[in-house]
């Protein structure tokens, strides 16, 4: 009986005046305009803003917990299989060495550590749509709606481009590379290469070619946040083309394949955002001029 006159107290507090407002309508009978829900919309999200740093570091920890999960799940699944990983990992380099020459470890943990090295990376690999889902729960409260659109098909694009790049660095790059270098090797030393510093050397392969195929999605975002314009890079474009280079040369083994292998992508890649710039863009300005002319 409490509990039914707590809700009749309640419902008689409600005047008429604000029935209308919770459905959009004023006191006036007029419909509530966009700027007014603009309004609303700004602050949640300030109310948002005003959250205690625990909470959202509380948010975040749930998220990096599930990370962890996923990855050590996917490992799990995975470390029965890490001998045969790594061969798959090595045969560019095994068919590269010489008849009589093998891979070795010079240390006693490295048989050991290198394939469980090599079956961490494949798992974070693996899980990676899963580990960008959880970055989206985390940040997407925060958007607006116009920059969820945009947010949704930017993480696919990144996903995608970062396995084409591991992909082009595996099957392409790492093959020219192993033989630039070993048909350089002196007559009198045989080539015997150790398994902890082949994989070191590879996973910094993919890594840096994983990265540099995202150009693409760094180039049409700073172009749509307003950072920098199509005219402005279209302009600067030679001095672009020498940065890939320059860059190529820095984070590549120090040899010429890699460089070109590399520097030529990232400035392909580079046109490639700035041409799905051009598009993109196209749409905004005849949009904004019929609004012009509307009012």
């Amino acid at each position: 009986m409490q509990l039914l006159k707590r809700k009749k107290s309640r419902q008689e507090k409600l005047t008429d005046s604000d029935i209308p407002a919770l459905n959009g309508i004023n006191q006036d009978g007029k419909a509530t305009t966009d700027s007014t829900q603009n309004e609303s919309s700004e602050d949640v999200l300030s109310a948002l803003g005003d959250m205690p740093i625990t909470e959202h570091l509380i948010e975040l920890r749930r998220h990096l917990i599930k990370i962890c999960v996923a990855v050590l799940i996917i490992f799990l699944g995975l470390v029965g299989y890490s001998r045969e990983l790594y061969n798959f990992l090595s045969d560019p380099l095994v068919a590269q060495l010489p008849a009589n020459s093998t891979m070795i470890a010079t240390d006693i943990t490295s048989n050991f550590m290198a394939p469980i090295r090599l079956t961490v990376f494949v798992a974070a690999f693996l899980a990676m749509p899963y580990i960008l889902y959880q970055i989206w729960s985390f940040v997407a409260p925060g958007l607006y709606k116009k920059e969820k659109r945009i947010a949704i098909p930017v993480l696919l694009s990144s996903i995608f481009l970062f396995d084409a790049g591991v992909a082009f660095s595996y099957f392409i790059v790492l093959k020219g590379v192993l033989k630039f270098f070993i048909m350089f090797a002196p007559q009198n030393v045989l080539p015997m290469t150790d398994i902890d510093s082949y994989l070191s050397f590879a996973l910094k392969l993919f890594m840096v070619f994983g990265l540099t195929f995202e150009i693409p999605v760094v180039t049409l975002l700073l172009i749509l946040a307003g950072i920098v314009s199509i005219q402005s890079l279209e302009e600067k474009r030679r001095y672009i083309i020498v940065g890939c280079f320059a860059v190529a040369a820095v984070v590549t083994p120090p040899d010429g394949v890699s460089m070109l292998m590399l520097a030529i992508p990232m400035w392909l890649l580079f046109e490639l955002g700035l041409f799905l710039a051009k598009i993109l863009i196209k749409e905004e300005p005849s949009t904004d001029l019929i609004s012009t002319i509307k009012e």
